[in-house]
């Protein structure tokens, strides 16, 4: 016997956008709700009612761009990308206390293919599903019948009065409060849907349209110092670290022994290093330009000249081998590699690389350098959610571990376990780069860098992952390790005091420093150059 043919139910113009309106207001602003009680209790009848309005304000705000947009008939589609981009955040909001925010926008495209599986879980199929794929569906399976012509419009005039008047009511009513808990607590605003993916899509494009004005160039008078130039070749590797936060690392005083190689290998250490930003799309472009944070322009910075290219300048050779998706415009006029696209069998697997695959070929390059050389290695470090992919499994020392993407749903222990594990292979590829730079030393004077582009939360707080708000976010994101190697005839030819660099160690520093402190450490000679912001420089010789 045949199914009966379900029969499309048929609304109104307004009773339709009123009706899945509500379902925005009410259901997909959980994430919002939430953050709201979190800060701003009912404990009086007032807040009570300020805490009404609420859903009743993003009701009226959704309801009004979905009744403009059916003037020109495109309410269903506005409707139906409300509910996707609302339940999409909310449940990124919800699972990993993330900001949506512009930052967030670029993290979400900067992202590899590879990083935006590892975000795919069965929690994130379903949710979608139900609360936004099925929904937008019936957003377009729902009949609409619309009025006489000159109801039609009298209909969504009268609504737009209506919802104006009851915002102005609110407005009049309850101004002080919600102007106190908005200026007070400015993140809020980034957890309504779908109002903050709108902002921060719109703020993003707005910032990045101006990527193709003409390349400022900087350092132009860029030399390299003649002393550096008399004997033996220079050769300084950098480190560049994805992830890495410095709580962990046992050089910094972790309980638990996670650099047990780099423990061992002379290494000065600085553990009180803050990042640039949260994000690599953020960090990695200001550690690299001559900007400091308080000062960074991120626009300016998509379109000017960096450290590498002052370096290349003064005629020393660079190359940036690549295994985090992408130098984020850092290494664009530099000699660079995608190592992923090799694909080595043991090393690469779905698109990702195991840190060591950075090495492959580089001591053939070494060989062949005719000059002075700085080689950047861009590893993918402890970048989650899948942190159990971030290391071969010889490096699995702590456990149990979390073996899956859906961290949320494992213990404190079992995360950590598995994050602390990736320091452990993190420590033996910087300790192989050491090791490499030792295995040259008969041509070259060799140096390393290591400095991670920002750090992680591990769930504290409920906050997983990172990328927030500078300014919100946890100190687990912002606090990362650094680390200096000058190889004995480094610190000898160029009168490097060690014990003068401890004491420099045991200061503050961030990734401001890093411009100026290779600079010094290749000899560059420009105007650029800050002597104050060189980790070096008060304990060098005369070679500047």
């Amino acid at each position: 016997m045949p199914f009966p043919r379900l029969k499309r139910p048929t609304l109104s113009r307004i009773a339709f956008i009123s009706l899945f309106s509500a379902y925005i207001a009410l259901f997909l602003n959980f994430a919002f709700y939430h953050q709201v009680l979190s800060v701003f209790p009912l404990t009086s009848p007032r807040n009570i009612l300020v805490f009404i309005t609420m859903p009743l304000v993003i009701f009226c705000v959704v309801s009004s761009v979905a009744i403009v947009a059916s003037l020109v008939k495109l309410d269903r589609l506005v409707i139906a990308l409300f509910i996707l981009v609302s339940a999409s955040a909310q449940y990124f909001i919800l699972t990993y206390g993330i900001v949506m925010d512009r930052s967030m926008i670029a993290n979400m495209l900067d992202t590899t293919a590879s990083e935006t599986f590892a975000l795919l879980t069965p929690q994130l199929a379903l949710t979608l599903m139900f609360s936004g794929v099925l929904m937008a569906m019936l957003a377009f399976w729902v009949r609409v019948k619309e009025a006489a012509s000159w109801r039609r419009f009298a209909h969504r005039a009268l609504s737009l009065i209506g919802c104006a008047a009851v915002v102005m009511v609110v407005a009049l009513l309850f101004y002080k409060d919600y102007a106190s808990l908005f200026r007070n607590n400015k993140e809020l605003v980034k957890a309504i849907n779908p109002s903050n993916t709108v902002a921060a899509g719109w703020s993003w494009y707005v910032h990045n349209r101006e990527d193709n004005l003409p390349l400022v160039k900087i350092g132009e008078d860029a030399t390299q110092n003649p002393l550096m130039r008399q004997g033996k070749k220079n050769l300084t590797i950098l480190v560049l670290g994805e992830t890495s936060r410095a709580d962990n690392f046992s050089l910094g005083g972790y309980a638990r022994q996670t650099n047990p190689q780099l423990a061992q290998r002379n290494v000065v250490y600085f553990p009180h290093t803050t990042s640039c930003g949260t994000a690599t799309a953020v960090s990695v472009p200001c550690m690299f330009s001559n900007m400091p944070r308080a000062r960074y322009d991120e626009a300016l910075a998509h379109h000017q000249e960096g450290m590498l290219d002052i370096i290349q300048r003064a005629g020393i050779q660079v190359l940036w081998n690549e295994n985090d998706g992408g130098c984020k415009g850092a290494c664009d006029r530099v000699p660079h590699q995608d190592m992923t696209k090799l694909n080595l069998p043991g090393q690469c697997i779905d698109g990702e690389c195991y840190d060591e695959v950075l090495f492959h070929g580089l001591d053939e390059y070494i060989d062949k350098l005719t000059g002075d050389g700085v080689i950047v290695l861009h590893t993918i470090g402890s970048h989650g959610p899948t942190y159990f992919n971030r290391y071969p499994a010889q490096f699995r020392k702590f456990t149990p571990t979390c073996d899956t993407n859906q961290i949320q749903t494992c213990t404190a222990e079992q995360l950590t376990n598995t994050y602390d594990n990736t320091l452990l292979y993190v420590d033996d590829v910087v300790s192989k780069a050491i090791d490499i730079l030792k295995a040259h030393q008969d041509k070259f004077t060799t140096s390393l860098v290591y400095l991670s582009d920002h750090g992680e939360s591990l769930g504290e707080d409920g906050v997983y992952l990172h990328g927030l708000p500078y300014r919100i976010a946890p100190a687990t994101q912002k606090h990362v390790p650094m680390l200096l190697w000058l190889s004995d005839d480094y610190q000898k030819r160029y009168s490097v005091d060690r014990d003068c660099l401890n004491k420099r160690a045991a200061q503050d520093a961030s990734q401001d420093n890093l411009f100026s402190t290779m600079l010094g450490l290749t000899g560059t000679q420009t105007k650029e150059y800050i002597p104050s912001d060189d980790l070096v420089a008060t304990c060098r010789g005369t070679t500047r």
